[in-house]
């Protein structure tokens, strides 16, 4: 073993010796012989360490012969994991320093598709469904058209909070409607704004009182008149809220289809604690959404716009007055009745025209 170590010095003396001659082709910048010299001497100095560590590792675990008078080298057993290691020590890597020859890597492609994740049995909207946003259409106009008319009415409002005595007679009334709400809190809060709009508001179709088969109007414009249907009532009530500092984003309004009487209707929706109340215009006292079993619905519209409602079809239990449903393409005639929806003269699409 001693005599292997000194015939490796002694040629690395030499290899060393004979890179210190001067030499005419070595000069030469570029020059190969150059090159190849670096080369053997970078070469010789890792070869030299890395032999060293294999030979301290390999006398840790010989094993000695058997024959003392043979001249065979014993047999060493050494990995290359062992001898990285022991020069990592060496150069002050830590007693403990490993580090692999190979390793596995750390991130895995794989073509397995990823488990599927189940879909929420109930979702966050009223009704415990799940809101998408609608298509642009004919309702996407009306609530365009009425969030103008409601910021046109915020100025209204703003003057007869400085100067009550220009005030009109139906904005300061709404002022005294949206000041009571705005006295309550909690429940009675959303119970106040559902009985004041109630009593203050007749009901009238939008064809008896204006002549059009579907017409939204705004709070002040309602109360102008006294007189509105179902979406007018959900609107006022929707504005008081507001104004009187309800989060704007728990209240909903929502487009159903009241399928005892097959028509559409609308009302407000309230969450609060958790659950979603429901405002009708029918009815002085609040409900839950789970109670309201008599509604289909079908939209809401709030700040984001309109929106439509939808549940996993394989979750949603077949109604007992609905049927399986056919082909959109078998009749058309079914379509309104299914979806709350008509087709009007320019092939849009509009609800039933005579709300609740």
């Amino acid at each position: 073993m001693q005599d292997r170590r000194k015939r490796r010095r002694l040629t690395s003396l030499k290899l060393g010796t004979f890179l210190m001659i001067p030499h005419p082709k070595l000069r030469k910048p570029g020059s190969l012989a150059l090159t190849t010299a670096l080369f053997l001497s970078i070469g010789a100095y890792s070869a030299s360490t890395v032999a060293q560590a294999a030979d301290d590792v390999a006398a840790q675990s010989s094993v000695p012969t058997t024959d003392a008078g043979s001249a065979r080298p014993p047999a060493t057993f050494f990995s290359i994991n062992d001898v990285l290691a022991k020069i990592d020590r060496q150069r002050g890597r830590g007693p403990g320093a490993t580090r692999l020859a190979s390793i596995a890597p750390s991130n895995t492609a794989s073509d397995a598709q990823p488990a599927p994740k189940e879909a929420p049995p109930v979702g966050t909207e009223p009704f415990g469904l799940f809101a998408f946003r609608a298509p642009d259409g004919i309702l996407w106009r009306k609530w365009r058209g009425i969030e103008a008319d409601m910021a046109n009415e915020q100025a209204v409002l703003d003057r007869c909070r400085e100067r009550a005595e220009s005030c009109p007679s139906y904005a300061a009334q709404f002022l005294r409607l949206i000041n009571a709400v705005k006295s309550k809190s909690g429940r009675a809060q959303l119970d106040e704004a559902n009985r004041a709009v109630n009593m203050a508001i007749r009901y009238v179709s939008d064809f008896a009182q204006f002549g059009e088969v579907d017409r939204w109007s705004a709070p002040l414009a309602t109360f102008a008149t006294g007189k509105g249907d179902c979406e007018d009532y959900a609107i006022a009530k929707y504005v008081a809220l507001l104004e009187a500092g309800f989060p704007r984003d728990e209240l909903r309004l929502v487009l159903a289809r009241e399928r005892s009487v097959r028509q559409d209707h609308a009302v407000l929706a309230a969450h609060l604690d958790g659950r979603w109340l429901i405002l009708d215009n029918r009815s002085s006292e609040l409900m839950e959404d789970s109670d309201a079993s008599g509604l289909t619905p079908l939209f809401t519209i709030d700040r984001r716009g309109v929106n439509l409602l939808a549940a996993p079809y394989a979750k949603r239990p077949l109604l007992a007055d609905e049927v399986e449903a056919a082909p959109a393409a078998a009749s058309s005639d079914g379509l309104g009745d299914w979806s709350g929806w008509e087709v009007s003269n320019d092939g849009d699409y509009q609800l039933n025209s005579q709300p609740l």
